[in-house]
């Protein structure tokens, strides 16, 4: 028996999600989404998405054999030197200028 439309391809489940915010903060979601082309709510939704993935992928928990690991302790305690990386700590921090 052939699937019926609805379960063949069924649509996700969507939910409301009420905020409230002040007008300054709206206005500048709103400005950002018209650049992008986009909606509020597209804009919303796709922040509040990834802003949710990095926080858990900040909380990932990697786990290395011994040797890996005091392998990533000796590098952390002998850092990087020569010209190039004298050069690149010289150089202005952008935050800076």
């Amino acid at each position: 028996m052939p699937a019926s439309p609805s379960t063949a391809n069924p649509e996700p489940t969507t939910r409301a999600v009420n905020l409230r915010v002040r007008e300054e903060i709206r206005d500048l979601i709103d400005q950002a989404a018209r650049i992008q082309g986009r909606t509020r709510s597209d804009f919303m939704i796709d922040a509040a998405r990834r802003a949710a993935e990095e926080t858990l992928l900040d909380q990932t928990l990697v786990r290395v054999d011994r040797e890996t690991y005091d392998y990533f302790l000796a590098v952390l305690d002998h850092p990087p030197g020569g010209a190039g990386y004298e050069r690149l700590m010289a150089a202005p921090s952008p935050w800076k200028a």
